[in-house]
């Protein structure tokens, strides 16, 4: 309480220098709004952001983009000669890394959207 006071005589002091001397009861008041901004600044800083929480996103693959990644999989050991232990799928229904040799390959299958219509 006694910055409080110190702070309302300061104020008071400040504004009869300036010759605009202010009541008792209004350099309370700015005294209060001068503490609370006081206040919310250090809190401000204090304080971490928060985070939202994000609801999970449900990701939709379509029948035909199942069929044709089964497909692709299936196919790579028959057309090229791949062995199964050098097929790795890295994301079910996208995302297929093969090893020729000493070589790396990545197979990512997109599909794309319907175009807007005008």
């Amino acid at each position: 309480m006694k910055d409080f006071d110190k702070l309302v005589a300061e104020i008071m002091a400040d504004a009869e220098k300036d010759g605009e001397p202010v009541t008792k009861a209004e350099a309370e008041e700015m005294a209060k709004m001068e503490l609370g901004s006081r206040d919310v600044s250090r809190d401000a800083r204090a304080a971490e952001p928060v985070k939202k929480e994000r609801k999970p996103h449900p990701v939709k693959v379509s029948d035909e983009k199942r069929e044709l990644f089964d497909t692709i999989v299936a196919n790579l050991t028959k057309c090229i000669g791949v062995e199964p232990e050098n097929i790795t799928i890295v994301t079910q229904n996208k995302l297929i890394e093969v090893k020729i040799g000493e070589k790396r390959f990545k197979i990512d299958v997109i599909e794309c959207r319907q175009p807007k219509k005008k």
